[in-house]
């Protein structure tokens, strides 16, 4: 038996009134997974309990089959592990984000999308001039990087009370309110202040600046936390898996679970990302493992911009170049199952992720027809398969 995941990211939605009351994925032209749902089963998923932040971290925690109320420890610990970044027991990772923010507010959480090698250098400069001690800054993929906070020598000031806010939550919002609180937190809103400084005039900024691109005005911190432990997939259902992704979120949590990691050129974790690659090295793949899963983070982006459009397309690219050819090629092969599913909803009316259940579609071998025709938030809401702890699903999609 062969599986395959496909995870449109925050794909799930509300109604749009420029689609005439449909959500973007009832107004995409989806037919690869209309069809795995008409072929099979579709239902709702609840991934991220109320008292924990709905992010992906614990979204895809959860989607992957991890209780998070017992696995979740903080979004940066599992990108570090995406870098190969070893944590002690006393140690904490933080999520920085390169950001602009003017007059307050958060104009954008990726700093216009700033490239790996600017984010290295402005963070050199921070690593320069802003820290010592315990404190070392990693650069990582354009805005998305890390912080990490040694604690072995001396007394950690973290601990889980404190809190922290995630900039794409705040787009097109005041920031005033939500910097960093309790333990901890007066070191990471130096850090940001003090940032602000040495980023102003910055050889990157400038040439960004002269260019009319959004330049980086200072260090977002969030998402800290210590190391998870985690039960090894093969250990935990039995079965192998390799994950293809474009994001260290996920990157991260594949090596703590065991699985192995397969880079497909071309991936950008944007809108750009060339989904044929990611189908074709998906297909590749089955041969080498029991579970094959595809992280497509484009679908998330464009929510986060607040772009119908953007959204759409990236939906109907996935649906034709990743579920599509997937869907043949199980087929082909013989005994299989596939789902299609987002880890959370991310509406393009908040621009940010959110609670709430997320539709999902299963067919293949074993797999009886509920009698749903199309895959989307509506048909989910009409099904009776309902898993309020969304990391059952697991279980439950294996057979």
């Amino acid at each position: 038996m062969k599986y395959a995941i496909i995870i449109p990211d925050g794909c799930a939605d509300e109604p749009q009134d420029s689609l005439n009351g449909n959500t973007p994925l009832q107004a995409a032209n989806v037919p690869a997974m209309d069809e795995i749902a008409e072929a099979g089963v579709v239902g709702r998923a609840n991934n991220v309990p109320l008292h924990l932040p709905p992010g992906s971290a614990v979204a895809n925690l959860s989607l992957l089959g991890y209780d998070p109320n017992v696995h979740f420890t903080g979004r940066a610990p599992l990108e570090a592990a995406a870098q190969g970044i070893e944590l002690g027991p006393d140690d904490w990772a933080v999520r920085c984000n390169l950001v602009t923010v003017e007059d307050q507010i958060m104009c954008d959480f990726t700093a216009g999308h700033v490239s790996s090698e600017e984010a290295k250098e402005l963070l050199d400069l921070a690593q320069q001039q802003l820290v010592e001690g315990p404190l070392e800054f990693v650069p990582g993929v354009s805005y998305r990087n890390l912080l990490l906070y040694r604690g072995a020598t001396q007394a950690v000031p973290f601990d889980r009370d404190t809190r922290t806010t995630p900039p794409h939550d705040l787009t097109d919002k005041s920031v005033t309110e939500d910097y960093p609180r309790g333990p901890g937190s007066d070191l990471l809103t130096d850090l940001m202040s003090r940032s602000i400084d040495i980023f102003a005039d910055h050889p990157v900024n400038a040439a960004r600046r002269a260019a009319g691109k959004l330049v980086a005005t200072n260090l977002w911190l969030w998402g800290l936390g210590k190391a998870p432990s985690l039960q090894p997939f093969q250990e935990a259902y039995g079965k192998s898996g390799k994950m293809i992704t474009a994001v260290d979120l996920l990157r991260g949590l594949a090596a703590l679970i065991g699985w192995d990691r397969i880079e497909v050129p071309g991936a950008t974790g944007y809108t750009d990302t060339d989904y044929a690659a990611k189908g074709r090295y998906a297909i590749d793949a089955l041969d080498s493992t029991d579970i094959i899963c595809v992280h497509v983070e484009a679908s998330d982006e464009a929510s986060h911009e607040g772009d119908v459009a953007a959204k759409i397309r990236a939906l109907e690219e996935i649906d034709r170049h990743i579920v599509r050819p997937l869907h043949n090629e199980l087929r082909d092969r013989g005994e299989y199952r596939i789902l299609v599913s987002p880890d959370h909803p991310t509406p393009i009316r908040t621009k940010t992720h959110s609670h709430g259940f997320v539709p999902f579609a299963i067919a293949g071998s074993g797999v009886e027809r509920d009698g749903l025709a199309t895959y989307d938030e509506i048909s989910a809401e009409a099904s009776t398969l309902d898993f309020s702890e969304g990391w059952k699903l697991m279980k439950y999609f294996l057979g």
